[in-house]
């Protein structure tokens, strides 16, 4: 969000819809990745809807050629693309990696976790210091 943030105070709304595209892509792409590979490593697991494999290899096959064309087209708004994508790791270790934080670093993240759902007026049981079970 700082990241999308700061990119609109400098930038223009297209370049950011330029970005926020590829990275869109980026990601179905690899859920599509998963997807097959799921299909080959698990083929037992109950699925509610289960579709032709050729259906989605063809859209990775689609979507190689466009992620490769955007690449060569527009390098630098794919770099910045994956660099918006990159400031998510940081993140990732700091809140779910780290098992063992420090109990100072856990207040922060949940109330900054509270913080957040009050500001966009969102209800979860556990804010507010639940008792954990």
């Amino acid at each position: 969000c700082l990241a999308t943030l700061i990119i609109m105070l400098v930038g223009d709304t297209y370049t950011l819809i330029n970005y926020v595209s590829f990275i869109n892509y980026l990601c179905y792409g690899v859920t599509i990745i998963g997807l097959i590979v799921l299909r080959w490593r698990k083929p037992k697991i109950f699925r509610p809807i289960k579709v032709n494999l050729l259906i989605p290899i063809t859209y990775l096959a689609f979507w190689a050629f466009l992620l490769i064309f955007s690449l060569y087209s527009e390098p630098v708004v794919c770099g910045v693309g994956l660099i918006i994508i990159l400031t998510g790791v940081p993140v990732f270790f700091l809140g779910v990696y780290w098992r063992n934080k420090p109990k100072c670093v856990n207040r922060l993240i949940e109330s900054m976790t509270c913080w957040g759902q009050k500001l966009c007026f969102v209800v979860y049981p556990q804010c507010g210091g639940a008792e954990e079970e």
